[in-house]
């Protein structure tokens, strides 16, 4: 932005520049990017953005906005940035000690959705189910979850402190608690062995350790490497989860796990070596990648 002291920036005369900048820098999304960090900068919402076209920028605003715009093309993600996401009907805060809520889980959600609705059918909602997500992060799964299925036990954990106490605010302010209880520790390490879960949800991390490297870098160089890591073959964590899980489900509980897009024939044939699982199956996200796998506790088991 051409520095211009006798000039009067308007709000559309800067967004037109730094959409424009933008688009000349390979950035994504460069119109809804400017006006993201513009809203953010300004303490608007879009409605009013779109409405005050014509408002000139004070010295301060403008450099405000400035700084914002040097942050995103130094490629740190625009969550990052404002401190804030959206997924499925919420929005939540968000940092760098969190991994930044993505559309691919929301494919994770709706089989949630409905895999809690079947249960509660069967049993007629005799008791309410007890829900656990493994490594929450900001907590957007478990807390839409609570939302939009209320009334049953749902508890969050994750191996950072920072992350934990992240879900715990959201929960928070989104008047999810106490409806959403958090702990923080490694998967299943905070449970007694007799604590067990009607449905267990997980994004864990699943990414092979030298392609992390490689990845755009507003993902290798700014999200959490603690989230993103799933060990030499991307399936460390999810190994772990699977080996530990039916001590803790109830016989016939589900276990519901997001993957790589690659992956799910290497956890069929994992899965079918378990004695304790039955009924694998893989679901598509909506580019038609399989994205979720949902596995049962067999009922026939010693527990």
């Amino acid at each position: 932005m051409a520095e211009d002291r006798q000039r009067v920036w308007t709000l559309l005369d800067t967004m037109t520049w730094t959409i424009s900048y933008f688009k000349d820098r390979g950035v994504d999304s460069p119109r809804l990017t400017a006006e993201i960090l513009m809203c953010h900068c300004l303490a608007m919402d879009r409605l009013s953005l779109y409405l005050e076209y014509d408002r000139p920028l004070n010295p301060e605003e403008l450099g405000c906005y400035k700084a914002l715009i040097k942050r995103r093309l130094q490629g740190e993600p625009v969550a990052y940035i404002t401190g804030k996401k959206g997924f499925w009907d919420i929005e939540v805060t968000v940092s760098p000690r969190v991994l930044i809520p993505r559309p691919d889980t929301e494919t994770l959600m709706e089989t949630a959705l409905s895999t809690i609705k079947k249960i509660q059918d069967m049993q007629e909602g005799q008791h309410p189910l007890k829900i656990l997500e493994l490594g929450s992060g900001s907590g957007a799964l478990i807390i839409s979850l609570a939302r939009a299925m209320p009334g049953h036990q749902y508890v969050a954990v994750d191996v950072s402190p920072d992350a934990a106490a992240i879900t715990f605010e959201n929960a928070r302010s989104l008047d999810c608690v106490p409806g959403v209880s958090v702990v923080s520790g490694s998967w299943f390490d905070p449970f007694a062995v007799d604590v067990r879960f009607d449905v267990m949800v997980s994004n864990p991390p699943y990414i092979p350790t030298r392609d992390i490297d490689d990845l755009v870098p507003e993902i290798s160089q700014y999200e959490p490497r603690l989230a993103l890591d799933g060990g030499q073959d991307g399936l460390g964590c999810i190994k772990e989860i699977l080996f530990r899980a039916p001590e803790h489900l109830v016989p016939g509980g589900v276990l519901l796990l997001e993957t790589g897009f690659d992956q799910c024939p290497a956890l069929e044939s994992l899965v079918k070596t378990l004695p304790s699982y039955e009924d694998f199956q893989s679901i598509k996200d909506e580019a038609g990648h399989h994205r979720v796998v949902k596995i049962k506790k067999r009922i026939d088991k010693k527990t």
